[in-house]
């Protein structure tokens, strides 16, 4: 007898369920639970291998392993395991072949039809390029689901839920949130509004945090490891997991401790739930805002939902469901095991017992902002507008560095112009002071006596000199300075060194002694 698939691809961890016969049931992938880590590694020799078995050896070669690569689905720049580039969708595949297989071996042979869930706030280029992932794997008869359109379908089949009905679907998992609003319509759902998203906030962010805490308690010793220790890095993975358990802990308890097991540094490190809570609180308020958001665009209020569906790991923290019921003033519902609820729904949409009323709506997006125009480059494509989003720069990163070669290229005709003001300066000063030259000698000459022979009236040509300056061509007066001395060709212009004002500067004392001989003549009569 046949059956139905649906496949949850997180971002850090991977279920699937089956649905036969009417009865769905979860499909046991991992050594000890239903769900495998979201991990794949390549080792040297070509095997790969995927879920408990990746991490388990991650410790070993943390070279080769790759984690939460879903987030970069859309990412032009390849993942390197051990030097080798590798696509996002070729590590997707990886993990859903490894599901697939898993799967027809215990059900004893391949799926009808299999179902692949994606965040509803993904735009056309990430659908697409998650539409190559089944592909690359030999894989048919696949269809697509937004997420909280799967948690919705398992949501219904669990609780009665009246035809019109409209629930919020918040969606926190590993690695983004989602915001949905939707309506029974029948045996299916409609999609009311946009959905609103944050891509890159999800339980890996809060694991962060817990390791971020457990730094600051070591006065950030964890930031001081040699990355070429291959026992201290071996320390930090199993740090790292300790975190992750950390943070599960406090979903139950109030208080817990990391045990830190580093080369250097053998403690444990006290964590509160209140300290918790400090720290992911702006995170939280900010996926409320999202739900908002998602309600507006409805043009519904919070009194109109009739539940709000918490879906996903992260949304079992005490403070979310606290902080979404005070602030929407609905009550909340969590499934007993949030990880699967998504795949559950997925495995009924499958078998085709629960079918979706598809709205029209606008393109889902995360309020892209403009990219800086880009000249046209001639027979390559427009980007894709979720390119561009993607491309356009946030909060300061991704900015183009300067480049000092252009810079020094702008400065370099300033300097030039620095330049040519300073020696058509000192040129104006040599004329003024020729002109003085002149001037002298010609009142010289016509006194009684006589000290300057009437011959050197040629200097009468001297203001000929004052009056080829002209200031709209500087260049010029430049050329016409020097021909007193050297009397080059106007070609020569440009090559003139700057000690021809050197003459021109001696020439100076001469203006300075001619009135002195003036001054001596006057008390001759």
């Amino acid at each position: 007898m046949g059956y139905g698939l649906g496949i949850d691809l997180g971002t850090t961890f991977t279920a699937a369920a089956v649905d036969s016969a009417g009865h769905v049931e979860m499909v046991s992938l991992g050594d000890r639970t239903a769900a495998i880590p979201s991990v794949v590694l390549l080792r040297a020799d070509g095997s790969v291998l995927v879920g408990d078995a990746a991490s388990r050896r991650a410790a070993v070669e943390p070279d080769r392993v790759a984690r939460e690569f879903k987030r970069r689905l859309g990412d032009p720049t390849p993942v390197l395991l051990g030097g080798a580039p590798h696509s996002v969708a070729s590590l997707m595949a990886h993990l859903l072949g490894y599901v697939v297989r898993t799967v027809a071996g215990q059900q004893g042979g391949r799926p009808d039809r299999i179902t692949l869930t994606h965040p509803a706030n993904w735009g056309p280029y990430k659908r697409e390029l998650f539409e190559q992932v089944p592909r690359l794997t030999g894989i048919d008869r696949v269809g697509l689901i937004t997420e909280p359109e799967a948690a919705a379908a398992h949501y219904a089949s669990q609780e009665r839920l009246e035809d019109g009905a409209v629930v919020a679907v918040y969606d926190l998992g590993g690695g983004t949130f989602d915001a949905t609003v939707l309506r029974k319509r029948g045996n299916g759902f409609e999609i009311l509004g946009s959905p609103e998203g944050i891509e890159g906030l999800g339980g890996v962010d809060f694991d962060e945090a817990v390791f971020g805490h457990v730094d600051r308690a070591l006065d950030g010793k964890l930031s001081q490891i040699d990355p070429d220790d291959a026992g201290a890095v071996a320390a930090v993975v199993r740090l790292r997991q300790e975190c992750v358990l950390a943070k599960e802990a406090l979903s139950a308890d109030t208080e817990t401790a990391v045990p830190v097991l580093l080369p250097s540094v053998q403690t444990e490190v006290r964590l509160t739930r209140g300290e918790f809570e400090e720290m992911i609180r702006p995170s939280i308020t900010a996926t409320i805002g999202s739900l908002h958001r998602a309600l507006r665009s409805a043009n519904l209020r919070p009194a109109d939902l009739g539940a709000v569906l918490l879906v996903g790991g992260s949304s079992r923290i005490p403070l979310v469901s606290q902080l979404v019921s005070a602030e929407l003033g609905r009550p909340t519902a969590v499934d007993i095991h949030p990880k699967y609820g998504v795949a559950l729904g997925a495995a009924a949409l499958a078998s085709g017992r629960s079918g979706l009323v598809q709205a029209t709506r606008s393109q889902p997006s995360i309020r892209p902002v403009p990219p800086p125009p880009v000249p046209a480059v001639p027979r390559v494509p427009p980007p894709r507008e979720e390119t561009k989003t993607m491309a356009t720069p946030g909060f300061g990163a991704g900015a183009p560095p300067p480049s000092l070669g252009r810079a020094k290229a702008e400065a370099s005709p300033g300097r030039r112009a620095s330049r040519r003001g300073v020696v058509v300066g000192l040129c104006a000063v040599a004329v003024v002071a020729i002109g003085g030259v002149a001037v002298a000698v010609a009142s010289s000459g016509g006194s009684p006596s006589g000290g300057t022979p009437p011959a050197t009236t040629a200097a009468t040509d001297t203001p000929t000199l004052v009056t080829v300056p002209s200031p709209e061509a500087p260049e010029t007066t430049h050329a016409t300075v020097a021909a007193p001395h050297t009397n080059p060709p106007a070609t020569t212009r440009r090559k003139t060194p700057p000690r021809t004002t050197t003459p021109t500067k001696t020439t100076t004392p001469t203006t300075t002694t001619t009135p002195t001989t003036t001054t001596s003549t006057k008390p001759t009569p």
